[in-house]
């Protein structure tokens, strides 16, 4: 199993509490340690607005981070998961990508998916076009990152996007281009897609649905005559552990107390199920077994996200020490 951590930086209500003066220190210092580390790779989300609910509260943008870790750490590689594709027109996303790589020394990674979060769609003023059409964008902007970033130029007369030789010098550094992580899992367009293009996916589920949804891809890729082994297949995990399971209900205690000023009674209450039912809810112990039976499953790269992270460390370090200790 291989092992990404989310760097936390507020749109998870996750630096409430710390001066905005100081988020670049705590978030550049997490990035740092991340590295230096036992982690393969470290993300960022590309959102906006605070979820689940807007706020005043910092959301700092994905892609001036991406740019900023380039700079800051030497080994870790960066990605972010996901971009939203209707953010960016995506000649200017792939050439904003292709400098982050060169900036890092090939270390970057391209996650990408459609987008959901309608409050700041309309907010930035995006519209919110309805599935469908945010998925064939999707398609679209795929298809004009690969040509950039594989031929050094993009031609695209597209619904959405229409680019006409857009240049982007110099190639990544990687060969073949960025990695591509389609996030998602729908079955009909978005495995589709990874099939054509995806060297990552990224969906989440039960152990139920994650086999469908692989025998869905694998499809997917006979119909093209791909290797479906040539598809690493990955999930995000909402993360707290303790030494025991007792542990780890203490310290969702703490962040819930840390969330309820911000979410209310109700959606605070939503957040400490949604921790419950996480597979990576737990001692050590039993996260660790569920993730190696997701890993028997076919998965092979898990990313965890920390809400603990930017105020206590104990909790990663348990995890780094007991679970990626027994798995990676």
């Amino acid at each position: 199993m291989r092992f990404g951590t989310f760097i936390p930086q507020g749109w998870r209500f996750d630096l409430v509490g710390i001066d905005p003066t100081e988020h670049w220190a705590v978030m550049n210092g997490l990035a740092q340690r991340a590295d230096a580390g036992a982690w393969e790779s470290l993300w960022v989300y590309d959102h906006f607005h605070t979820t689940p609910v807007p706020s005043d509260e910092a959301t700092h943008e994905a892609w001036t981070l991406m740019a900023a870790f380039a700079a800051s750490t030497s080994r870790i590689r960066l990605g972010q998961m996901c971009t939203c594709m209707g953010y960016r027109n995506p000649a200017y996303l792939a050439k904003v990508a292709a400098t982050v790589d060169h900036v890092s020394g090939g270390r970057a990674e391209m996650g990408i998916g459609a987008g959901w979060y309608e409050h700041e769609w309309e907010a930035y003023g995006y519209g919110f076009p309805r599935i469908p059409e945010r998925l064939r964008m999707l398609r679209e902007g795929v298809d004009i990152m690969q040509q950039a970033w594989t031929t050094g130029r993009a031609t695209l007369d597209g619904e959405f996007f229409q680019v006409d030789g857009a240049i982007v010098q110099p190639l990544p550094q990687q060969d073949g281009g960025i990695p591509m992580w389609i996030a998602g899992g729908g079955e009909k367009v978005t495995l589709k897609i990874a099939a054509t293009y995806a060297s990552y996916t990224n969906f989440t589920g039960s152990l139920e649905e994650i086999d469908h949804k692989s025998d869905v891809l694998r499809a997917h890729c006979d119909a093209i005559g791909r290797d479906f082994a040539t598809i690493t297949r990955s999930s995000n995990f909402n993360t707290i552990v303790g030494a025991t399971e007792a542990e780890a209900h203490e310290r969702l205690a703490a962040v819930k107390a840390r969330l309820l000023p911000h979410l209310g009674q109700e959606r605070a209450d939503q957040a400490e199920r949604d921790y419950l039912a996480s597979p990576a809810f737990g001692s050590t112990e039993q996260v660790a077994e569920r993730l190696a039976e997701r890993e028997r499953h076919g998965f092979g790269y898990a990313i965890h996200y920390f809400p603990e992270a930017a105020y206590d460390l104990s909790g990663i370090e348990l995890f780094e020490r007991e679970v990626i200790g027994a798995l990676a």
